[in-house]
């Protein structure tokens, strides 16, 4: 399923923490929320949370998504929820750009992890940030850091290490040690998914870097274990083929199980949302109040691409004096994928300054949306304003600026 949300410029201050995240243009698809950035704004992303991270000791995990995560995380709860959390997520693959293309959001294009990594070892020389390379096969990571080295002088890699295969559960405590006494300021993780993503969301606290990354085969790539198609294939959209031909035996069920799902829950959320995409009776609004320490929104009629603007921006203000907010959908008539997207957006900015969002009231054909999407698992939903009031109520009070 495929959303799209552009956010208002922003930067949140509260309980003295500075915001970092200043812009977020965001698609989801099938529930997973993909940032729609080229190469040069990814990398300036990454020096925002590497400051942030450094400041605040806070770590970020980064994710380089194509179908075969998105089709993951359908099944795996653990996957989804990791991903719609993750601080950046660009589109890997092909079939990402080619659905959000034929929805009518286009992406920028693709940022792949075997162009970021390259990428951003550049940037890292450059800005004096330290690396670390975790997994791989024996010798391959080593071999990749030698690379780097030599087409970036100064880049300032503080570790290589490639541990033993193991279950998840079954990994060595030591490694998150290893890692965390380094003290790099960027982590790049190669265990595949979607191992790596949950090697470093349970252990992000403890390791406490900047950026996080999982890499997946781009050190294969770099090191040459693993040639890359062609030029003309990557844009062409047939990068797949040429691994297919390479690795047949291990890829030919993974792509032909991704290129079903996917084509056919993308057919049926074109399908659901073009179904409810009608006229509005009234004219959009969004009045905004505050009550007990808490932001209320009532929406009312239809909230698109062409009209959101307002409602983002008194959704942020209130947002900004406490990171409490109630949205009433009562009388929302319809809900397109850049509304849909923005209180995704929303929900994560409240939660990372400890508050939450809550939606209420939601009508039937916009829950159906929503359950279709699996955000009905990340959202937090109300039957009313006053269920969502009781539970700000029971919710334990945070550090937060107080309005005047």
């Amino acid at each position: 399923m495929l959303l799209a949300s552009m956010s208002s410029a922003m930067h949140i201050q509260n309980s003295g923490l500075h915001r970092p995240f200043t812009f977020r243009k965001l698609l989801v698809i099938l529930g997973t929320p993909i940032d729609d950035v080229t190469m040069d704004e990814a990398l300036d992303r990454m020096d925002q949370l590497v400051a942030h991270g450094r400041a605040t000791g806070r770590g970020h995990q980064i994710a380089t998504v194509n179908a075969d995560f998105v089709v993951k995380s359908l099944r795996d709860a653990e996957l989804r929820r990791i991903l719609q959390e993750s601080d950046m997520a660009t589109a890997d693959g092909m079939p990402l750009v080619w659905g959000a293309h034929l929805l009518g959001v286009p992406l920028e294009g693709r940022v792949t992890g075997a162009d970021m990594v390259p990428a951003l070892a550049q940037r890292a020389a450059q800005k004096g940030y330290s690396m670390y390379f975790l997994g791989a096969a024996p010798g391959v990571a080593e071999r990749a850091a030698n690379i780097l080295r030599a087409q970036n002088p100064g880049l300032n890699i503080v570790g290589i290490s490639a541990p033993p295969q193991a279950p998840l559960e079954k990994m060595d405590p030591a490694i998150v040690e290893a890692c965390r006494a380094a003290k790099p300021d960027i982590l790049l993780v190669a265990f595949g998914n979607p191992k790596q993503e949950k090697w470093i969301y349970r252990h992000a606290a403890e390791l406490s870097i900047p950026v996080m990354m999982g890499v997946g085969g781009t050190f294969d790539f770099i090191a040459g274990v693993t040639k890359r198609a062609p030029t003309w294939m990557q844009q062409t959209g047939l990068e797949w083929m040429h691994r297919l031909v390479q690795e047949p035996r291990r890829l030919w069920k993974r792509y032909a199980v991704d290129l079903l799902r996917f084509s056919y829950f993308f057919g049926w959320q074109w399908w659901t949302m073009h179904r409810g995409n009608i006229p509005s009776t009234l004219l959009p609004d969004a009045e905004s109040l505050y009550l007990n320490d808490t932001g209320i929104l009532n929406l009312a009629g239809r909230l698109d691409a062409s009209n959101h603007t307002d409602f983002a921006n008194k959704a942020h203000d209130l947002l900004a004096r406490n990171p409490h907010l109630i949205i009433n959908l009562a009388r929302a008539e319809f809900l397109d994928s850049t509304a849909i997207g923005t209180f995704l957006s929303l929900t994560k900015q409240a939660r990372e300054q400890k508050g939450e969002i809550w939606l209420v009231a939601i009508p039937t054909p916009i829950m159906r949306v929503l359950r279709m999407l699996k955000l009905d698992q990340f959202f937090k939903i109300c039957g009313s304003i006053e269920d969502a009031m009781e539970l700000r109520r029971q919710k334990t009070p945070t550090d937060i600026n107080v309005p005047i």
